[in-house]
């Protein structure tokens, strides 16, 4: 947990407050009473200043104020003051956020974060205010005074103060439309209630994600790490050049079909495996799995479901869906993973 910083605390709402979260749906609410907003690539937090203080929570409760100097610096130059306000840091690197871009930023080296917030300034995402213009709490209000007040807040604050107001809509077939043609800084779409308060840690809203497929090919695997059984596929496609670029990886395997897979993937073994970007480690949530993989003949298509790209990779395990023998790995190639193209919302 973050230390507490002097004045910060006596706000009407203080740092310790958590965001109001969203729980997963498979399509927008049909009845007039939701606000849809773009569901932004990058680091959530909340923004506090009382006076010379300042400070951006993550979700966790931790501050991440060090780790975004230019940002902190920015909301401590702003005419208003004090305000807390809920939304997104994000960092645009050729025009697309770049979720790889933030974490480089969660660096110990003050030297070195503040290189990089040189040379690629963050930008604060404004999606809710819950301080009013006299400081007082706004957590009660329903979201349309809250959406009027932010853009009081954004309208006084005036252009270039590295704060950006996020667009919405109160139609349903325009957020529809920005789920069909999601562009490359959107990860779906946020559906608030009109009439509701901010539910502080509560998933009171809703996040609807477009589910997208691919055919990958399978350039290894990793063993689980309890058993001799295959625990995860690891996916490749195809980059211009023709080289196989590791892009993720599905571990939804049925524990009824591991022996027989493993048996199938054990034969191809010893092949070139990925000849572009190769895996690295797991990562530290995937306990479940060993740090080695081992390379196959590109042989075998998989079709996957995911949910967003960052980086050229999926940013999250993907889901598998079913064996394609009627695609050969060639096939397989980037261009199914790449952004739908442009930045821009139409509201």
């Amino acid at each position: 947990m973050a230390r507490a910083i002097d004045g910060l605390d006596d706000l009407a709402v203080a740092p310790g407050t958590a965001p109001m979260e969203a729980r997963s749906a498979n399509a927008l609410p049909t009845d007039p009473a939701w606000q849809f907003e773009p569901k932004w690539d990058g680091f959530r937090c909340l923004a506090f200043r009382a006076g010379a203080a300042v400070d951006l929570r993550a979700k966790s409760g931790k501050s991440l104020a060090r780790y975004f100097p230019d940002v902190a610096a920015r909301l401590a130059a702003l005419k208003r003051d004090p305000f807390v306000i809920d939304g997104e840091l994000t960092i645009a690197i050729d025009g697309a956020f770049s979720f790889e871009a933030l974490q480089m930023r969660l660096h110990p080296a003050e030297s070195r974060v503040r290189r990089l917030a040189a040379e690629n300034p963050a930008t604060f995402m404004a999606f809710d205010c819950l301080l009013d213009e006299r400081g007082g709490s706004l957590i009660d209000a329903p979201l349309t005074l809250r959406r009027a007040a932010l853009e009081a807040f954004h309208r006084g604050i005036g252009p270039n103060a590295g704060v950006e107001l996020t667009p919405f809509t109160r139609e349903r077939t325009v957020a529809q439309a920005w789920l069909d043609h999601l562009k490359a800084n959107l990860d779906g779409v946020v559906c608030k209630q009109l009439d509701g308060p901010y539910l502080a840690g509560e998933r009171a809203m809703l996040k609807v994600k477009r589910l997208r497929t691919a055919d990958c090919v399978v350039g290894g695997f990793r063993y689980l790490s309890a058993a001799p059984l295959v625990g995860s596929l690891l996916l490749g496609l195809y980059d211009e050049a023709g080289r196989l670029d590791h892009v993720g990886f599905t571990s939804t395997i049925a524990d009824a079909e591991r022996a027989v897979l493993t048996k199938r993937l054990e034969t191809l073994a010893g092949g070139p495996g990925f000849t572009g970007d190769a895996p690295g480690g797991p990562s530290r949530w995937s306990t479940g799995r060993s740090a080695a993989w081992t390379p196959l003949n590109p042989e075998l298509v998989a079709e996957v479901r995911f949910d967003h790209v960052s980086g050229g990779r999926f940013r999250h395990g993907t889901r598998f869906l079913r064996w394609r023998p009627d695609k050969t790995p060639g096939q397989c190639t980037r261009e199914q993973i790449a952004p739908m193209g442009g930045t821009a919302l139409k509201v």
